[in-house]
């Protein structure tokens, strides 16, 4: 009995002191199961023409050339990609296109059915206008019309004061919503556009905002109606609005969206079109002083054919590989790892575009782990520009090795 026991309490000794040795030896084994071979390991590097088959073999044409716009910007209305731009991040006035935020807000924040009360400040405003008049009450959705058809002036600073309570509490919230949207080089003074210090935006940014703008059915509504009647609270006088957009009867798909012009910023434009399910939204600015007016028509189709001849749909599945990564310190050696999306991934891409998948993913990690800890990420980028990111979880709890769980392991050793 005596050397049974001391062959026990040998055999413990032993396992003890092997504890340390075999944290030692995880850091140098191989992960089993894992095909990465580094915390950053690239999975797959493709073209679009080897994505798609609509765009094997297909040549990318190149960017349009001779374009009138000091600034341009084509953008993939569903993920925000910039397809082709000229001067795209430049600060620039933007004129009536302004009133893509104004209507987008009032949408938002007010009731179609309000009656919004006309101050003498709205009704100041220079042309273009409805002239309409102070003390006079119309329909919020009305107003609408009028801002959006007809660029007016007067209306989109009674809608602005109606919104926000003064012009200067609607810019407010102009920004604040700029913000939200992820516009950095963007700042609103007025609701209309017109010409002041420190009202600018870029082209890239306009895309944006045009972007979220059109994924509202009302905006849509508002903006491809070719005309609308209404009258005042009273009755007294009534009014029809006609839409001036000519790219929607010149361009097949077009869907809007608003134009502008200003001694200051010239003509421009913001124009979406959609194709076999593909959006795109365009924006101009400084495209052009009168007697010009037409350049912001040809730039748009040029940069509108552009995506559409060059760019479509690729639908780009999540990696199957299994991933695992290597515990120090833990009552398991070996930790799995699951995605936290499995979706696949839908863009436009042409045939000269390079995706790029990789995970970083630590090759060790340290007890304790719990399930659902983010351990590292997959990501995807499109020309070296990050598209998407996947979140890479722990798929169990592994607890640390504590004294605890020593002398668990060693009584069971005594006991069997």
């Amino acid at each position: 009995m005596q050397k049974l026991i001391g062959a026990g309490i040998l055999i413990a000794c032993v396992y003890l002191l092997a504890l340390p040795v075999r944290s030692s030896i995880q850091g140098k084994l191989a992960i089993p199961g894992s095909e990465l071979e580094a915390d950053t390991g690239i999975a797959i590097e493709q073209t679009g023409g080897q994505l798609a088959q609509s765009l094997a073999g297909k040549e990318t044409a190149a960017t349009p050339s001779s374009l009138y716009a000091r600034s341009c910007c084509l953008m993939d209305a569903r993920t925000g990609r910039v397809l082709m731009s000229k001067e795209a991040e430049q600060q620039l006035p933007m004129a009536s296109t302004t009133k893509i935020m104004t209507c987008t807000l009032a949408l938002e924040l007010g009731n179609p059915k309000d009656w919004v009360e006309v101050s003498a400040y709205a009704a100041s405003m220079p042309d273009v206008q409805l002239n309409i008049r102070e003390g006079e009450r119309y329909q919020l959705k009305d107003l609408l019309y009028s801002l959006m058809l007809e660029s007016h002036n007067d209306t989109a600073v009674a809608i602005a004061e109606h919104i926000g309570g003064s012009v200067e509490g609607f810019a407010q919230l102009m920004n604040q919503k700029a913000q939200e949207l992820g516009c950095v080089n963007t700042h609103f003074v007025t609701p209309n556009g017109l010409d002041a210090d420190g009202h600018y935006t870029t082209a890239r940014e306009l895309c944006l905002i045009a972007s979220y703008a059109i994924q509202n059915k009302d905006f849509l509504e508002l903006i491809s109606t070719p005309s609308h009647s209404f009258q005042d609270k009273k009755g007294n006088r009534k009014f029809t609005v006609y839409n001036h957009d000519a790219f929607l009867s010149r361009y097949k798909g077009a869907i809007g969206i608003k134009t502008g012009f200003t001694g200051k910023a010239g003509y421009c434009f913001v124009g979406a079109a959609r194709r076999n399910g593909r959006t795109l939204v365009s924006s101009v600015l400084a495209c052009g002083w009168p007697p010009n007016r037409s350049y912001k028509w040809a730039d748009t189709a040029k940069l509108m054919d552009y995506g559409f001849d060059n760019y479509e749909t690729v639908e780009i599945p999540v990696q199957d590989q299994q991933l695992s990564c290597q515990v120090l310190q833990g009552q398991e050696m070996f930790l799995p790892l699951e995605r936290t999306e499995t979706a696949p991934l839908s863009m436009l891409l042409c045939a000269k575009d390079t995706l790029s998948i990789w995970q970083e993913v630590p090759r060790q990690i340290t007890a304790p782990v719990r399930r659902g800890d983010i351990i590292g990420y997959e990501k995807y980028a499109v020309n070296g520009e990050m598209v998407r990111q996947i979140p890479i979880t722990a798929s169990k709890d592994i607890v640390l090795i504590n004294y605890s769980y020593w002398w668990k392991r060693l009584l069971h050793l005594l006991c069997f």
